[in-house]
């Protein structure tokens, strides 16, 4: 076989494999290209961890995520403001969704669906060592849901912690 043919041949191989790929990514999930007339509705927005030490590790936070209305809100993506912090999305049998990081430091897409009246647990986890010595101080952090939701299309959660060695 020439070489011109058999580039031409895995040429066209890879673009069918490029649609095929493509095709079975359209069938994840739910459809987010509605605007969903529900809410996500948290007891809390914000934590303060208080005063915290390198050396006693990793500290975390479950906050509590509610569908009040009567249609699904589907979670495009989820994303931190920090590559010290992550977030773990979990469903309400405790089953985890995904981890999710700083954009450029872990995945973002979540293409999770929370149904009218259901719940789901966003646990943040914060690393005060992730910055080495120089990282002592106070530190703000944010986590980010972006939705579907007309009513809560971007859903926020703050950190906060003064970190010590």
């Amino acid at each position: 076989m020439k070489q011109s043919t058999l580039i031409y041949v895995l040429g066209g191989a890879l673009i069918v494999a490029g649609i095929v790929w493509g095709l079975t990514q359209k069938g994840q999930g739910a459809d987010s290209s509605f605007l969903s007339a529900s809410a996500f509705s948290l007891q809390e927005r914000a934590y303060d961890f208080g005063t915290i030490s390198m050396k006693n590790g990793v500290v975390s936070r479950d906050f509590l995520l509610e569908n009040k209305g009567t249609d699904p809100i589907f979670i495009n993506k989820t994303y931190t403001s920090c590559m010290c912090t992550t977030a773990v999305l979990l469903d309400k049998d405790g089953r985890r969704l995904g981890t999710f990081g700083m954009p450029g430091h872990g995945a973002s897409t979540a293409r999770v669906t929370v149904a009218a009246g259901e719940t789901l647990t966003l646990r943040a986890v914060f690393d005060p060592a992730a910055h080495g010595p120089s990282g002592v101080g106070l530190a703000e952090r944010g986590i980010y849901l972006e939705t579907n939701s007309k009513e809560t299309p971007k859903v926020e959660v703050l950190l906060r912690a003064q970190v010590t060695p």
